[in-house]
């Protein structure tokens, strides 16, 4: 997600941002609405400009023909391919200023830069509805909405920004989930759903392998039987092998997938954090109680949760009186 604006004598002269995947950088929406008055201006861009042939042209060409005078750059293109667009330019005499709004551009893109040093293990996002008490299963079994329908509207729009979304076999079974984007933001491409299923037990009859022809499900199991196998593929849904975390971000790879969003239950949860595989940790906590016999996602990382919730949070935003709060888990890494 990138944006462009283009400065002259102190004057907004041109805007632009990348709106999917395949169109214009936002560099060239930019320069186009500046037109000649770009010509010795100054371009604030979140992400360095590339500097190579791709579904477009190289943004830095575009900037050199504009006669920009000087581009300030938030982060820098970690990417071998792309990257190296600001010492092109300083080459042909524009100037080049790094760090300005770093840290939120880093946090924008967060997925795209860790990949750069990490392509097979993906940007790991948990999303967890909490009650006041701070549990997340109902102990007595009834099935119902813990946070609020803002809540659910901005968690399908962290879904359309995503590559895959995961759950457990106990939150198929006790919700029937779809797992799709259903906001007012629409996905380029559906998010891959993942169900971690040791024994490929999931119901055939479940929404997620009865649409799994029409949106792709994978499911991470460890010896499942060939009956189960043969249901499943015939059903449409991926197996793949996984005795652990690691192989089963082994397999994501191959499928591209860069953000990870898990929305599991207390036990899916609680395996992601024991292992140390969470990168952003989003609560969405509501003022319902739920009681002591209510699971909690921190069993076995209470100190460890005491930490993480004690520390700043990189953002909190009131939802009706639900409260979402989004802990960083794991630093952005940055590359100058």
């Amino acid at each position: 997600m990138v944006g462009a604006v283009v400065v002259r004598d102190g004057v907004v002269v041109g805007e632009g941002y990348h709106a999917r995947y395949g169109d214009a950088h936002a560099e060239v929406v930019a320069l186009k609405a500046a037109g000649d008055r770009a010509r010795g201006s100054t371009m604030y861009v979140t992400l360095e400009p590339c500097n190579h042939f791709g579904k477009t042209p190289p943004c830095t060409e575009l900037i050199l023909q504009a006669r920009v005078s000087r581009v300030v750059i938030a982060a820098a293109d970690p990417t071998a391919l792309a990257g190296g667009g600001a010492r092109y330019l300083a080459d042909y005499g524009v100037q080049g200023e790094f760090g300005v709004e770093e840290e939120a551009a880093l946090e924008l893109n967060a997925p795209f830069f860790y990949a750069a040093i990490n392509p097979r293990r993906p940007w790991v996002t948990l999303k967890l509805a909490l009650s006041k008490d701070g549990k997340m299963n109902d102990p007595s079994g009834e099935r119902r909405w813990i946070s609020n329908e803002q809540s659910r509207q901005e968690v399908h729009r962290l879904r359309a920004n995503v590559d895959a979304i995961a759950v457990g076999l106990g939150t198929v079974r006790a919700d029937n989930p779809q797992l799709t984007a259903r906001g007012s933001i629409k996905p380029r491409v559906a998010p891959l759903r993942i169900i971690f299923d040791r024994h490929a037990e999931t119901p055939l009859d479940s929404t997620l392998v009865r649409t799994a022809k029409e949106t792709p499900t994978a499911i991470f199991a460890h010896h499942p039987s060939v009956t189960r196998l043969a249901a499943l593929h015939n059903a449409g849904v991926d197996v793949f092998e996984a005795q652990h975390l690691a192989a089963a971000f082994e397999a994501l790879y191959g499928f591209g997938v860069q953000h990870l969003m898990v929305e599991g239950g207390a036990r899916v949860a609680q395996e992601f954090l024991r292992s140390g595989q969470v990168d952003r940790l989003i609560i969405f906590q509501s003022p319902v109680t739920l009681g002591a016999n209510a699971l909690s996602p921190f069993t076995d990382v209470e100190a460890e949760a005491r930490e993480w919730l004690a520390s700043p949070p990189i953002l909190q935003r009131e939802l009706g009186e639900d409260v979402m709060t989004v802990y960083g888990l794991c630093e952005v890494p940055h590359y100058r």
